[in-house]
């Protein structure tokens, strides 16, 4: 009997130091992320020093944590320290190859670095998560580097999951459409800018862009169809003058294209 008291002392001194240190690992965690939460959210608002307040205290806690190093590279890059950004999303890529936000905050820090190819492979990497949640964002930004590298092919077919995706948001649908018209795919530019024109009518806030204008455009002169072209031009004449996209068209007409 003294035995098994002793035995049962012992499992149950055990069960209780172990549930302690899970809750202490838990708790931590816990405050980990929520540091790196508000420092997200701080970054968002363009408050740095709020943001790097939160890091601290998270690195504190961490020093490796991916998510808060992942923040610490977007702070760095706003601040206009390229290479301890860089340093940041590398570290924390490395501690966690599988946290797809860095690879996307990663990505979107090298397309502004105009390391486009560097900054596909970090999409593609990113777009293989199922998993994550604003998944069609990362395939939207996959096409983008794709068709600056000009791959455009490619392009069409990240824009088109960006579309399944998103359930066809304005952007994704402009970009399929402009990029089917330069693949010279204008039954699908013309359908994809249908459901654009549709979305737009369904929603107010949603206007016309020189882009989406110009590609509204350039669609309407492959089918002949002048009304809609006369449309769209003059929109682009008076709203936008001294935009690309309209001395694109004055260029588009003067060539009979």
């Amino acid at each position: 009997m003294l035995a098994t008291l002793l035995l049962t002392l012992l499992v149950t001194g055990c069960v209780t130091t172990t549930d302690s240190r899970f809750s202490r690992e838990a708790d931590q965690q816990e405050a980990l992320d929520n540091y790196v939460k508000l420092a997200t959210a701080y970054i968002g608002q363009g408050n740095l020093e709020r943001a790097r307040h939160h890091l601290d205290r998270a690195l504190k806690l961490d020093s490796d944590d991916p998510g808060a190093r992942a923040a610490m590279g977007l702070v760095y890059n706003a601040e206009g320290e390229p290479e301890l950004a860089e340093r940041n999303f590398k570290q924390a890529i490395s501690e966690d190859p599988g946290y797809t936000r860095a690879r996307v905050y990663y990505g979107a820090f090298l397309f502004g670095q105009n390391r486009m190819e560097d900054a596909r492979d970090q999409f593609r990497a990113a777009s293989r998560d199922t998993g994550y949640q604003d998944r069609g964002s990362v395939f939207f930004n996959l096409g983008m580097t794709q068709e600056r590298l000009g791959e455009l092919e490619a392009a069409a077919t990240s824009y088109r999951r960006a579309v399944e995706l998103t359930r066809g948001d304005a952007r994704s649908l402009l970009a399929l459409s402009r990029v089917s018209v330069e693949t010279g795919d204008y039954d699908d530019a013309a359908r994809y800018y249908s459901r654009l024109i549709s979305l737009m009518q369904r929603n107010q806030r949603l206007v016309h862009s020189p882009e989406s204008l110009l590609t509204g455009i350039r669609i309407a002169r492959f089918y002949s169809d002048e009304n809609q072209e006369a449309s769209l031009a003059l929109q682009l004449r008076n709203k936008f003058p001294e935009s690309v996209e309209y001395q694109q068209y004055k260029v588009l007409i003067s060539n009979g294209n």
